[in-house]
């Protein structure tokens, strides 16, 4: 499987400056496959210790930190020579070991020649067991589900994806109804890469859908290992609320549609939990079009999305005949599958932040605004090919320095005010350095 991430592993490798790297993400988006995987081909050998698994790793770090010690210790466990820049070292799991982080300034400070990745729970090494963190010594990455176009590489369907690369409007509009077909496939299996690759293997919806919910009980139960006794309940109310949040019409999200009479003070932390876990992305509200977009910001009206469409269909219930026939899964639910998959081919490229924006009165609302460098890009999202988009052109006629993009069913075209932009090429669109 081809994954984006390659190429930023590839920059960090060549990078003089290089420092060990954390790879983060949510479980599931295949932090270890592609350790592996760089190592296997980018070095000579890789020493790759689990420390879920390598019950000798813990007294390792445990001493000092001695990085001399450390790289025998390393050998021996792994049977494998280290190499200054020859060899990759991948710790994996390193949220097992309580000192684990902590060791990666020293590999900086006193090996700069070894090339060391680590990887683990995302909530693991957020509260990285009480051990300090190696501020300004590491290298971060973040890693997410597959996009559309991962997505299609991993099917073994390169030449479509390779066509949305190219932006070749008038092919992409002559493909529409193979990318439609395309697209529904993506929304019910998403892009974990467990789910992806049984996929293309089997193409059985009964297991795909297993692989899903044992990826959302795998979620859970992190959860549980690691937040007070107190908040789990709440975290899984609030994770089964989320899409019956994202079907309503004004997709703010209510606190009173957990439980009957619930205020913010009750499940502020639950949803941090879901944020740092990386199973959730809150999307916050902003009341004007200005950067940074942080000045503006609002915290207490916002939405909650899932890492995954595929999961979201998951959690959802939806039937695999609503989303794989017909246009049904484009004209119901009130287009949150399409939020939902927009939201996450936008967020995994880096640099875009991402907010939504509306009037207080509630009477016009953009489904998000993006910065991206220095500028902004107004976005409206269309489920169907209804290209009515009176709350952009609203948003835009009072921001007349900015040209608005509405994402549809619809072919790529350009106006004065406007860029439409077909849904099945979301997932190119924010590439460095090729933005419309």
């Amino acid at each position: 499987m081809k994954r984006l991430v390659y190429n930023q592993l590839l920059r960090w490798k060549n990078d003089s400056e290089r420092k060990p790297l954390i790879i983060k993400g949510a479980r599931q988006v295949g932090k270890t496959w592609i350790m592996k995987e760089f190592g296997r081909c980018e070095y000579e050998n890789v020493v790759y210790i689990n420390c879920d698994k390598e019950s000798g790793i813990a007294n390792l770090f445990e001493d000092n930190f001695d990085i001399n010690r450390i790289k025998l210790g390393l050998e021996a466990l792994s049977g494998q020579r280290i190499k200054e820049n020859k060899t990759l070292i991948i710790i994996d799991e390193i949220q097992e070991v309580r000192k684990g982080l902590a060791s990666l300034k020293y590999f900086k400070e006193d090996a700069p020649g070894f090339h060391v990745m680590v990887a683990g729970s995302l909530l693991g090494i957020a509260l990285h067991n009480e051990s300090s963190f190696p501020v300004g010594m590491v290298d971060i990455i973040d890693m997410y589900p597959m996009n559309f176009y991962e997505f299609l590489l991993a099917i073994g369907e390169d030449h479509f994806g390779n066509i949305l690369a190219t932006k070749n409007w008038q092919l992409i509009s002559a493909m529409k109804a193979k990318y439609t077909d395309f697209i529904r496939q993506y929304y019910f299996v998403g892009g974990m890469p467990e789910a992806v690759k049984s996929y293309k293997k089997e193409k059985d919806l009964k297991k795909i859908r297993r692989i899903q919910n044992d990826i959302i009980d795998g979620y859970k139960n992190d959860i549980s290992k690691h937040a007070p006794k107190n908040e789990v309940v709440r975290i899984n109310m609030v994770l089964n609320s989320i899409s019956s949040q994202l079907v309503k019409e004004n997709k703010k999200y209510i606190y009173g549609a957990i439980k009957k009479g619930a205020r913010a003070k009750e499940f502020e932390v639950a949803i941090q939990w879901l944020i740092d876990c990386g199973i959730v992305y809150k999307i916050n509200r902003v009341n004007k079009a200005k950067i940074p977009l942080k000045f503006y910001e609002d915290i207490s009206s916002f939405k909650l999305f899932l890492l995954d469409c595929g999961l979201f269909g998951c959690l959802s219930e939806a039937p695999a005949k609503e989303i794989l026939i017909g246009n049904n899964i484009f004209e119901e639910y009130k287009g949150a599958f399409t939020e939902e998959y927009v939201l996450q081919q936008i967020i995994k490229y880096d640099g875009p932040f991402v907010y939504y924006w509306s009037r207080k009165t509630s009477d016009a609302e953009l489904d998000f605004l993006v910065q991206y460098g220095n500028k902004l890009y107004p976005i409206e999202v269309k489920a169907e090919e209804n290209l009515r988009a009176k709350s952009l052109r609203s948003f835009i006629s009072k921001n007349p320095d900015l040209k608005g993009y509405r994402i549809s069913m619809s072919a790529f075209r350009e106006e004065d005010w406007l860029v439409n932009i077909p849904l099945c090429a979301v997932s190119v669109l924010f590439e460095k350095d090729s933005l419309l």
